[in-house]
């Protein structure tokens, strides 16, 4: 592809466009040319293209075309169409009349090329580009940030819950992964009695103290389960398994272990430092949930979730001295953690 400057609108499609919309309002097509000429030029897609080879229809046009068809929802075919028979679309484009354009093939070739080599945000990094420099768009200066909850489509545990089912995950992983292995370190009645069903508050202990006995129990047997996937000897891979780092987290963040005097290891739920505890991790990194590692408790007013937050931010409403103006919107973006939407952002990128 050798890139080349776009030819101006033809002679003929340009009398016919004025002549159609002489007293009428132009359509999308031609107000793009008149206010923007050559917007997308070739050589911003070379890269996407080799040197020699078949010769390539403009990629930069391409873009373009692929903007119009977006615009007005077509269909690669009608957008191949719409570049034959339109006037307007020969003239954004500086196509003649028997200009035979191309075929709708192109059009899904051109958009593998342009996601191949991570183009995909090039045509709307140079409209912004354009537009800035013709004093159509601004900074958004100070922004507001707003957020949706997303909801994890996983189900919502207790730190006693979290825990066993942490276990469970792993022993249902090495159950598959490695079932002779995985018999020959554990009591496999004994465990399938109590990791055989998902970890269920409905069948607990109603007595806080058989609830902080079992969270002890559950938080033994994962440190049994992990110091034997690490035994010098083992199969490395057994380390590897998701599960195995997974119930090694949820462990450190809920667990403290130490060595007493008399040399018997001493196993200890951790509590917040206030009720008199060694204290919790931040809830931007505590996982919730054995199955979704992204996933967060989060809370908004008096709404509480778990999982992850969508957001966006928007230019803070402009002094009533100051003429409203155009700004790019941030795109929404998912995050885990738990900041508060009042959080202000830079200024948005122009």
């Amino acid at each position: 592809m050798e890139p080349q400057s776009w030819p101006e609108p033809a002679v003929e499609v340009a009398r016919a466009v004025r002549a159609k919309y002489s007293k009428r309002e132009v359509p999308l097509p031609v107000a793009v040319r008149d206010r923007f000429g050559e917007l997308f030029a070739d050589a911003e897609f070379a890269c996407a293209f080799r040197v020699t080879g078949p010769r390539a229809w403009s990629p930069g046009r391409l873009a373009l075309v692929t903007v119009f068809q977006m615009a007005e929802n077509l269909t690669d075919r009608q957008a191949a169409e719409a570049v034959r028979d339109r006037l307007s679309w020969a003239y954004a484009l500086g196509l003649g009349l028997e200009d035979a354009g191309f075929d709708h093939t192109v059009l899904s070739e051109f958009r593998s090329r342009v996601v191949a080599h991570h183009l995909e945000e090039k045509v709307l990094d140079l409209l912004l580009a354009r537009l800035k420099d013709m004093g159509l768009v601004q900074a958004g200066g100070k922004q507001r940030t707003d957020s949706t909850a997303v909801i994890s489509a996983v189900r919502d545990l207790n730190r006693l819950e979290l825990v066993g089912e942490s276990v469970r995950a792993l022993v249902e992983a090495l159950s598959v992964a490695a079932p002779d292995w995985l018999a020959q370190v554990i009591d496999v009645p004994g465990w399938s009695r109590r990791y055989g069903r998902r970890i269920d508050s409905w069948k607990m202990p109603t007595s806080k103290t058989r609830q902080d006995a079992l969270s002890l129990d559950y938080a033994r047997d994962g440190f049994a389960l992990l110091k034997a996937v690490w035994a010098p000897g083992q199969p490395g891979w057994l380390r590897e398994v998701p599960a195995a780092e997974v119930l090694r987290c949820v462990l450190l963040q809920n667990y403290t272990r130490t060595t007493a005097r008399n040399g018997r290891e001493v196993v200890v739920r951790r509590n917040r430092t206030d009720e008199g505890g060694d204290g919790l991790p931040p809830g931007s990194i505590r996982l919730t949930s054995p199955y979704d590692t992204d996933a967060r408790w989060a809370a908004k007013r008096d709404t509480f979730w778990n999982g992850s937050r969508s957001t966006s931010a928007r230019p803070a409403p402009p002094r009533p001295t100051t003429p409203p103006a155009p700004h790019r919107q941030p795109r929404p973006k998912l995050r885990r953690h738990t900041v508060p939407d009042t959080t202000g952002r830079p200024s948005a990128p122009t």
